[in-house]
């Protein structure tokens, strides 16, 4: 292969590399959780409400990053993105009352995780590659769980006591040091490096065909159709019952089973490991099977798996737990940008997709507060996993009621 025919993946790896580190920012609530509030003297329920704030303003990152990354690139919003991180992790490192815990730890780092994380893989996905999108993108859902399975462990070994305020300005830090490699390595679009789609060369001889435009006002269309709304409904679902409630509140509820916090940051890595298999299987599938079965299935497995969870027994149940769990923790994310992609176009994804990305952070900011909530008023977690499995269930039924885009009646620019 030619220099230029890498170029694809040399993007591929560059993105991986924001993913896991967004992920690995993201992770950094629910394993500081505990610490924080021997340190900081503030209650569980304030705490969870700071990182509800971040998730949510995450999600609210996510259709500002589509729609500038449809007009501007993946790679200017990427860098904003982890300036703006960078910043915040540095500043939070300092937090000592709680202005400071919802500015920095919520509102700054939501946006620039937002920015840096959210929809970056999609725009990525669809911008480069074509007959291998969902395998891309089910690499991308990996580089996500692999960023939890790298940085969940390392954090939990730094994070006892006020060595939580170091981790924190680590990975600022590490933000920062990324920096100028993604501006060096990230292309916007394949034909800027004389490629084709999947990174296949071209014949110089043939003009380089003009890259699609962002439809003008396709979130009008968006909203008067069903489908954005089953989609948006669904991954509100997968984000409540994913980052909110198991992402946030799973070494909580550990340490309510007498469990360390060593075990459970261990159990959220096995989740990692096997969500990285779960997501690039999907991927796979997303390539060759009907999108809105693979949803459904997803939703009702992960629907059953919390439904089981307040009834497992503290060791080997939870080692079953975060198997099953993690097959399909981000599994969704590729059919569901499969979706977004035939329903409204390629080179609307960004936006139309950074909407629905926003409803999934919005259900993990409210099963946040509610799992915090639920925890400070009856003393354990049961009534929110159970409501948690139940929202999945109806997801899978609602995911079926997605329209089926045959190729033939595809928005043109998909």
């Amino acid at each position: 292969m030619t220099r230029r025919t890498n170029w694809a993946w040399i993007t591929v790896g560059i993105t991986i590399a924001a993913l896991l580190l967004a992920a690995g920012a993201r992770s950094a609530p629910g394993v500081f959780l505990r610490p924080m509030v021997g340190s900081t003297g503030m209650s569980l329920e304030t705490l969870s409400n700071a990182v509800s704030v971040g998730l949510l303003l995450f999600g609210l990152g996510a259709p500002l990053s589509g729609y500038l990354m449809d007009r501007y690139g993946p790679r200017r919003v990427a860098a904003l993105g982890l300036i703006l991180l960078g910043i915040s992790f540095v500043l939070s490192a300092g937090i000592h009352a709680e202005w400071q815990l919802f500015a920095w730890w919520g509102a700054l780092s939501g946006i620039g995780t937002g920015l840096a994380g959210s929809v970056l893989g999609a725009a990525v996905a669809s911008r480069w590659f074509l007959a291998r999108r969902g395998l891309v993108t089910g690499v991308f859902g990996a580089a996500t769980s692999a960023g939890q399975l790298m940085f969940i462990p390392l954090l939990t070994l730094a994070a006892h006591g006020d060595d939580w305020r170091r981790a924190s300005l680590g990975i600022g830090l590490a933000a920062f040091a990324l920096l100028p490699l993604l501006w060096w390595l990230l292309r916007d679009r394949p034909d800027e490096v004389g490629l084709g789609m999947d990174g296949r060369p071209f014949d110089p001889a043939l003009p380089v065909p003009a890259a699609p435009k962002p439809e003008a006002g396709v979130m009008r269309r968006a909203l008067r159709s069903r489908d954005f709304w089953l989609l948006s409904a669904t991954f509100f679902v997968c984000g409540a019952t994913s980052n909110g409630i198991i992402g946030t509140h799973f070494i909580s509820y550990c340490s309510d089973l007498g469990l360390t916090a060593g075990y459970a940051a261990g159990m959220l890595a096995i989740m990692g490991a096997f969500n990285f298999v779960g997501t690039l299987g999907s991927g796979y599938l997303t390539d060759r099977y009907d999108a809105r079965f693979l949803l459904a299935a997803y939703y009702a497995f992960r629907g059953l798996s919390l439904l089981i969870l307040p009834m497992l027994p503290a060791g080997t149940g939870l080692l079953v737990f975060a198997v099953l769990f993690g097959l399909d923790y981000i599994a969704t994310v590729p059919p569901t940008v499969a979706l977004t992609a035939r329903g409204f176009g390629v080179a609307n994804v960004g936006t139309v997709y950074g909407w629905i990305f926003c409803a999934h952070q919005i259900g993990a900011a409210l099963a946040t507060m509610f799992g915090g909530a639920v925890r400070e008023r009856l003393g354990q977690y049961d009534v929110a996993f159970i409501a948690a499995g139940i929202l999945a269930l109806l997801a899978s039924a609602l995911a079926l009621g997605v329209t089926h885009t045959p190729p033939a009646q595809r928005p043109a620019n998909a």
